[in-house]
C-alpha cells in the first residue's frame, strides 16, 4: 500500500530536521580527516535517515530511536577517542612506518594491506618520485602518507640560507558590514563609529 502524501512529508520533515541536528551535534570534520569509522558511521546515519523517510514498513519512532541511538555511539566513540589514549589505539589503530632510514618495512607494508604500486602512488603525490628521495614514511590512521625526504632533498628554506627575514604584523580583517547590516559591535572594538563608516 502507497504511502499518503501527508506522510511522506511529515517523514521527509523529521528526517531533515534531525539528520541536521545530529550532524551538528557531531560536529564537523574534512572527509581527509575521517577515520573508516566515522566514515562507515556516516553511511549508517544516512541510510537510517533515508529509511526513516520513505520507508512505510518502519515506524517513525524506532526510525527515531534507531537514528539518534547511531549518532549517540558516534559520539561515544569519538568521546573515547579523546580521553583515553590507550582506547584510541584500538578505535582508530596507530601510523604505521612504512618506510625507514630509506627502507621499504615489508612487514609494515603487509600489516597496512599495501603494495609497493600503491605506496609509490602515494609517495609521488608527496613529490618524491624516488625511494632514494625518502628517509622516512608514516601511514597514518586518515590513510594518508607522511613523507620525510632525505636532508638532500629537501626545499631549501631563508634559514639555510641564513637569508635576514623582516616580519610585517598586518591586522586581521574585521566585517564591518553583512548582507547590507552595519555589525555595531565589530565598529566598537575597532573604535569607529557609523559616521567614519558612512564617509567611506
Amino acid at each position: 500500500m502507497f504511502m499518503v502524501l501527508s506522510e511522506l512529508i511529515i517523514r521527509l520533515f523529521i528526517a531533515f530536521f534531525v539528520l541536521f541536528v545530529l550532524t551538528r551535534i557531531i560536529g564537523r570534520k574534512e572527509i581527509s580527516q575521517m577515520t573508516f569509522f566515522n566514515f562507515v558511521s556516516a553511511i549508517a546515519i544516512g541510510s537510517i535517515t533515508a529509511n526513516l523517510a520513505v520507508n512505510e514498513n518502519l515506524s517513525i519512532r524506532n526510525g527515531l530511536i534507531a537514528l539518534i541511538g547511531w549518532a549517540v555511539f558516534t559520539l561515544l566513540m569519538g568521546f573515547i577517542d579523546i580521553k583515553s589514549k590507550n582506547l584510541r589505539k584500538y578505535t582508530k589503530g596507530e601510523p604505521i612506518i612504512v618506510i625507514k632510514e630509506g627502507k621499504i618495512m615489508e612487514h609494515a607494508l603487509r600489516k597496512t594491506r599495501l603494495d609497493i604500486d600503491t605506496l609509490k602512488s602515494m609517495l609521488r603525490e608527496k613529490d618524491a618520485f624516488s625511494l632514494n628521495e625518502v628517509e622516512c614514511a608514516v601511514f597514518e590512521t586518515s590513510g594518508k602518507l607522511s613523507v620525510m625526504k632525505k636532508d638532500n632533498k629537501q626545499t631549501v628554506t631563508k634559514g639555510d640560507l641564513s637569508i635576514q627575514t623582516y616580519y610585517k604584523t598586518y591586522p586581521v580583517a574585521t566585517e564591518v558590514i553583512s548582507d547590507g547590516v552595519i555589525n555595531t559591535n565589530n565598529l566598537s572594538r575597532l573604535n569607529l563609529d557609523k559616521t567614519w563608516l558612512h564617509q567611506q
